[in-house]
């Protein structure tokens, strides 16, 4: 049976346009070794052998592992046995255990990356403790006797989580704090204005000073720009504005009834699951008012989209542009501000303006989220073929101990690394997006891989199947700032310009 029904899981059904297009990986949960189950010596599972057939094309690896996304969003799943048992928490996110253990655990009990040992060490017990967890083996660890444990055990469990803004004023600096801004800063801060203020801006221009980051006070403003929202011409926009929010908003009045409808339902159930699932940890998005805002974007863009409809990891595409436009008109902290106390005309202001700007990105990137998913089949094998010709340690790493690609980049492509990196990161990192031609489709790429080359010294300490894919489902990225992210695109572009237009240079 349940094979059966991960069959169907990859069906879509023909009679239900714009029917939600579930995705395996879009949000693959950590695994955490203190939820596993405890087995005698003799009926211990064996994980070599669970894996060792490999899949030669993407449905059968879709049929071969579990559902990585349960739609019965309260069943309490715990690790049977193979990495990929693992159930959905109810977040969505991340397991709620894991990721406090994980990715928030302080930054004094995190070790030094710069301590790790030789990358061809092959005992595990020499190795870093990566993000404090990979100690110990499994068989190691002190676990329970108990295979089930109550939601009040594990929350008991569970460390203190410190408070690290998210969104903040800290968007726009250094995880390390709010510098005031310098002389260099000014002049570039003016240097937007400029170009911002003339009578037809010089896109050109623009993008290559939003290269390397967009103040934040211009930022919205530059968004609508360069995601083709707004026209360069300064006296249309305006109109163009005034004109394009009066239609979104016309949507809303002759499509967001039907929700109820027969054809409609399912779609509009999934997206009210997984809306409480973005950002659990950010209270901003925790806003009734917030929520109903985003149930609306995705449903109007899903109908309107019948080719995809609806696919679980778009909602995290909403969150980058809603945080920028509502910065527009906040001081302080974004991620505790209650958007409730905003006027009701700006706060449609923000609802359009998010709705045009992420439906901008998904038309580029929409073979993404279509039956099958043939773009992000694509990426993934770009990517296994980049990393094989740029670091063939780590590639034959990961050939020795069976991991494939798709495990874990999947969702870096379905959700264009916004799971992996802090909002405040992607917020940066998206700027570079918008400058960048094609960036959300071609540059996203070598972001890819040059991420997945900065943790190359953890990734090679790792000697077993399961510690790798639990690393790299749990980077500790928690604490990353501007100057990382800044360092990450630096080494993505010089990973373009070697092998984007050398094609006897990406592949074998």
């Amino acid at each position: 049976m349940a094979t059966d029904n991960r069959i169907h899981f990859w069906r879509r059904n023909a009679k239900v346009p714009g029917s939600v297009q579930p995705v395996y990986g879009a949000q693959h949960p950590p695994l955490d070794p203190r939820l596993r189950r405890t087995y005698p010596k003799d009926t211990k599972p064996k994980f070599n052998n669970l894996k060792s057939k490999k899949a030669c094309s993407f449905q059968e690896f879709a049929c071969s592992t579990n559902d990585a996304w349960d739609i019965d969003d309260e069943e309490d799943g715990h690790f049977s046995g193979t990495p990929f048992s693992a159930a959905l928490p109810p977040s969505g996110q991340e397991s709620t255990s894991s990721l406090h253990s994980q990715k928030l655990r302080p930054q004094a009990e995190r070790p030094d990356r710069n301590e790790a040992p030789h990358p061809q060490q092959d005992h595990p017990s020499d190795c870093p403790h990566v993000n404090g967890t990979f100690g110990k083996s499994c068989s190691d660890a002190d676990l329970s006797s108990s295979s089930v444990r109550s939601p009040l055990q594990k929350q008991q469990s569970l460390p203190v989580r410190p408070i690290i803004p998210l969104v903040a004023r800290i968007s726009d600096q250094n995880a390390s704090g709010a510098p005031p801004m310098t002389v260099r800063e000014k002049s570039r801060l003016d240097k937007f204005k400029q170009l911002l203020a003339s009578p037809n801006t010089d896109l050109e221009e623009l993008r290559k000073h939003s290269w390397s980051g967009i103040p934040r006070e211009v930022r919205p403003i530059t968004w609508r720009l360069l995601s083709g929202y707004l026209p360069a011409n300064k006296e249309r926009r305006e109109l163009v504005l005034t004109r394009k929010r009066e239609e979104y908003f016309g949507f809303i009045e002759q499509y967001y009834h039907s929700r109820t409808d027969e054809h409609y339902k399912d779609t509009y159930r999934q997206i009210h699951i997984d809306i409480p699932r973005t950002n659990p940890l950010i209270p901003l998005f925790q806003q009734p008012a917030v929520q109903e805002v985003f149930e609306r974007i995705l449903f109007i863009w899903a109908i309107r989209h019948p080719a995809s409809g609806y696919v679980q990891g778009i909602n995290d595409l909403v969150t980058p542009f809603f945080v920028v436009f509502l910065s527009e008109f906040v001081t302080e902290d974004v991620e505790n501000f209650d958007v409730a106390a905003l006027p009701l005309e700006t706060q449609r202001n923000i609802e359009a303006d998010s709705f045009w700007c992420m439906s901008k990105l998904l038309d580029g990137i929409q073979d993404n989220y279509t039956f099958a998913q043939p773009g992000i089949q694509n990426k993934v094998k770009a990517l296994e073929e980049l990393v094989g010709r740029i670091d063939v340690d780590i590639h034959n790493h990961f050939k020795k101990y069976e991991v494939e690609y798709l495990q874990f980049a999947f969702r870096w492509m379905n959700n264009l690394l916004m799971r992996e990196l802090p909002l405040r990161c992607t917020i940066r990192l998206w700027d570079t997006y918008q400058a960048e031609a094609e960036g959300f489709s071609h540059f996203h790429l070598y972001v890819c891989a040059a991420f997945l080359i900065e943790w190359r010294k953890e990734i090679l300490c790792m000697v077993d199947f399961q510690s790798l894919l639990m690393l790299l489902q749990n980077l500790p990225t928690i604490h990353w700032g501007n100057e990382e992210v800044g360092l990450l695109l630096a080494e993505a572009y010089r990973l373009k310009y070697m092998f984007a237009d050398a094609p006897s240079h990406y592949k074998r």
